[in-house]
């Protein structure tokens, strides 16, 4: 994030590591933190998860990850890497062959854990895949998953036992000379992903994912993601990350961005503010930002809306918005542009005239933004 010498307190100084690229994304190194998910159809329908990954895309995935399971979803993917717009990252077990026809197939990453995927010399093959076809590597380890001489040492999954098998890990793609991979340490319990995290990003420079796994549904998966990552990004670990819920995983691409840009760290369409609402508000406001909702979901452009039922923190909140509006009396409010009261507004024309003002500002945006690229 930019560097706020107005309001130093919304500074979050991010972790220093080294830079990698998943196919054009680059991941590490102060770059954006990207967002990913990771598609839940049979990967095997080609048409099927090009569908899920294109509405993923829309919906401002920077990364996609599909699972290759068999030798059908392999066939598969080559089409799937063909028709994204977003690089594919293949997720692999146990069966070394996927991740190298995976490599072969165009996939921008191969998610691996090493020590599951055969004795040193299957390893070695899939990593030279990797590098033969310039495709990163993320090393993904999980707490549900952890090695028996981890469960033996340590008595249970623990975070201690999730950064040694992370080391030991990259300590394999470094011993065959490979350097190009980024790392995770998931855990559904959000303190013993939050505690290994902490210890990882001491313990290497390598670009950090971050997820908190089978976090849950929507809510329930929503509330611990948000804590976990939250926290973790607000320390400034972690290069990208994914929301693992049971849900579409385009809400877990536009909840990933809810929380980046709740602290500033990437932004991405319209940010609602709204109240929760009162006997007070001078409109319907739940149903009205949910309308919003669903008609400036189109719009890409960074931008902020105020949404307050009544003049006890409309105007201070409006101040701060590119466009707001403050509930008053006798159905009709304030509209306000750039923090200034602007024209009164009828509640009847309320969402429409909304959206025309919005949709205006962010043209207005764009034009200015493409003025200065063609100056510089």
């Amino acid at each position: 994030m930019d560097h706020n010498h107005i309001r130093p307190w919304r500074n979050i100084e991010r972790r220093k590591s080294r830079q990698i690229m998943v196919g054009n994304v680059p991941v590490g190194g102060g770059a954006p933190i990207s967002v990913q998910t990771m598609t839940n159809t049979d990967s095997s329908d080609a048409r099927a998860t090009i569908k899920q990954v294109l509405a993923c895309a829309e919906a401002g995935a920077d990364i996609v990850r599909v699972s290759v399971p068999d030798t059908d979803a392999s066939r598969a993917l080559r089409e799937v890497v063909r028709e994204s717009p977003v690089p594919i990252v293949a997720d692999i077990h146990f069966h070394y062959k996927r991740g190298i026809e995976a490599a072969e197939a165009g996939a921008a990453c191969l998610r691996i854990n090493p020590g599951n995927i055969g004795d040193a010399a299957r390893v070695r093959e899939v990593i030279k895949a990797a590098r033969d076809h310039d495709c990163s590597i993320r090393i993904g380890v999980n707490a549900g998953s952890l090695e028996r001489h981890l469960l033996e040492k340590y008595g249970e999954p623990c975070p201690d036992a999730m950064i040694e098998s992370g080391l030991e890990h990259i300590r394999i793609l470094q011993d065959n000379d490979f350097h190009n991979f980024k790392i995770s340490v998931k855990a559904s319990d959000v303190f013993m992903a939050s505690a290994a995290y902490m210890g990882l990003a001491e313990a290497t420079d390598a670009p950090i994912h971050l997820g908190i796994t089978e976090a849950g549904g929507m809510i329930s998966g929503t509330v611990k993601s948000a804590i976990g990552l939250g926290n973790l990004l607000w320390m400034g670990i972690g290069d990208t990350i994914r929301v693992s819920l049971s849900a579409d995983p385009v809400e877990e691409v536009k909840i990933g961005y809810e929380i980046l840009k709740s602290l500033g760290l990437r932004h991405r369409g319209v940010s609602i503010i709204s109240c929760p609402s009162c006997a007070r508000q001078g409109f319907d406001v739940i149903k009205t930002v949910s309308a919003l909702e669903d008609r400036l979901a189109h719009i890409k452009t960074p931008m902020s809306l105020s949404i307050i039922g009544c003049v006890v923190n409309g105007p201070g909140e409006a101040l701060m918005t590119d466009i707001g509006f403050t509930g008053g009396g006798a159905g009709s409010g304030m509209v306000y542009l750039a923090g200034k009261q602007s024209h009164k507004l009828s509640n009847a024309d309320m969402i429409e005239h909304i959206v025309e003002q919005v949709e205006r500002r962010a043209a207005e945006i764009e034009a200015l933004k493409a003025s200065d690229q063609a100056a510089q």
